[in-house]
């Protein structure tokens, strides 16, 4: 069910307030360019400064908008495991498939810590639960073993690994099994990733390049590796542009240069320098996105 390629869902704005009309023609043109979920409120959609009523109106509308086409993995992170609770049951309530749960960041709690988070997450609702484990942002990072003991554990169903370390694939397999779904949370690694085991990607290239994202991921899950190596050379330097500044804001005016969406981000976030946006549409150029 969560597999392929799952746009990690920007939070479209206007003036400062969440502008939902756009947010409903992005998931219509993700359903349409053959992307195979969505997730909303991730760390792309600035979740950070999202209030908790705009983070549930996002998770709400999408859920809405997305009417079953493609499975929703609402983002229900927080490093307050009371919050984490009321977010995911929430998501629960309005219909998500699934939760994107990410470790808990800033006061970064032992491992022990981060079993007791995730079991809390677990036992407060009854949808799958996708672990989110991205050291370089929360600073915590779930070995392997941590992983393999949530994992037994039947709603903990997956992981999206950023930590962009290739190795880990292997070494969540043999912890958690090889039915644990493996997504890649780092789109420069996403084929890779996949050969050593891996069912998709959690993408913020995606969110401008959808439909070369999911045939690049259709050909991996098909073990086409010749033919997505075509498509991560197409994609490669959109995505090293994309990430020259924060990932959302190079998304963003990306998909601001196609008519999409504005580029407008919350401080403490800002705009692409004039610099970058040459970057990012060379990229597009290169990826066949612009002429």
């Amino acid at each position: 069910m969560f597999q392929g390629s799952i746009p990690a869902l920007v939070t479209p704005f206007k003036n400062g307030e969440l502008d939902l009309e756009t947010l409903k023609k992005l998931v219509d043109w993700h359903v349409e360019q053959g992307s195979t979920a969505l997730v909303p409120v991730g760390t792309t959609g600035e979740s950070p400064t999202l209030s908790l009523r705009e983070h549930e109106m996002v998770v709400e509308e999408v859920v809405n908008f997305a009417a079953g086409r493609i499975p929703v993995i609402a983002g229900a992170g927080a490093n307050n495991t009371a919050e984490g609770v009321r977010l995911i049951k929430h998501a629960e309530d309005v219909g998500a498939d699934a939760a994107l749960v990410v470790t808990p960041y800033y006061n970064k709690p032992t491992q022990r810590g981060l079993i007791a988070h995730f079991t809390a997450m677990h036992d407060a609702v009854n949808i799958p639960i996708i672990i989110y484990n991205i050291p370089p942002r929360s600073v915590i990072d779930m070995l392997p073993e941590t992983m393999g003991e949530l994992a037994n554990l039947p709603r903990i169903i997956g992981v999206k690994d950023a930590t962009a370390k290739l190795d880990r694939v292997s070494a969540q397999r043999m912890a958690c099994g090889p039915d644990f779904v493996q997504l890649s949370g780092e789109d420069g690694t996403a084929v890779g990733f996949n050969a050593m085991g891996g069912r998709g990607c959690i993408s913020v290239v995606a969110n401008v390049a959808p439909k070369l994202c999911a045939e690049m991921q259709a050909a991996c899950l098909a073990g086409d590796y010749a033919t997505a190596l075509t498509y991560q050379d197409r994609l490669a330097p959109l995505t090293e542009a994309i990430f020259t500044e924060p990932g959302l804001c190079g998304a963003k005016f990306a998909m601001s240069e196609l008519g999409l969406c504005s580029d407008e981000v919350r401080l403490p976030l800002m705009t692409l320098t004039d610099e970058t946006k040459d970057k990012v549409r060379a990229g597009m150029r290169h990826a066949g996105l612009l002429n």
